[in-house]
């Protein structure tokens, strides 16, 4: 007991800009490691030969979407740290509940390896929900 306490104390100490940082790091790190493992499945490149991602041509159109579906949560690293609390609550909760979405719809149907990937980026999500919407104001702290 007296251990859940001390780690619920420090986990208090960090400030939740840092903590919903930090999820986004580590989403995308693990967004990024999940598709690359993609590379190394016979199925996935012989798609990417006859120019296909799921039902998708690859083509620029593709391309520049999922750029923009990866810049967005990259920039959610700086933008938590520095938005004002009630904007970055709005953004990080409707994004995230977006993000997580299409992370859960484009597991169906993966390899084991995908899925287990995707429902850590919807937990580590989930926990961005979470700090945004339980998100109280320190007194302490002068806000931006």
């Amino acid at each position: 007991m007296h251990n859940a306490l001390k780690t619920n104390q420090i986990s208090h100490q960090v400030d939740v800009r840092i903590r919903m940082a930090a999820l986004w790091a580590t989403t995308m790190m693990i967004f990024a490691y999940v598709d690359l493992f993609s590379l190394f499945r016979p199925d996935f490149r012989a798609a990417l030969d006859e120019g296909k991602v799921f039902v998708f041509d690859v083509g620029q159109p593709f391309l520049l979407g999922a750029t923009v579906y990866v810049i967005i949560p990259s920039l959610m690293i700086y933008l938590s740290l520095v938005m004002p609390r009630r904007l970055n609550r709005i953004v990080s909760i409707s994004l995230a509940g977006i993000y997580a979405i299409t992370i859960l719809g484009g597991a169906i149907g993966e390899w084991n390896y995908y899925v287990l990937g995707s429902a850590v980026e919807f937990v580590l999500l989930a926990l961005v929900i979470r700090h945004s919407w339980t998100w109280r104001v320190d007194k302490t702290i002068q806000p931006l």
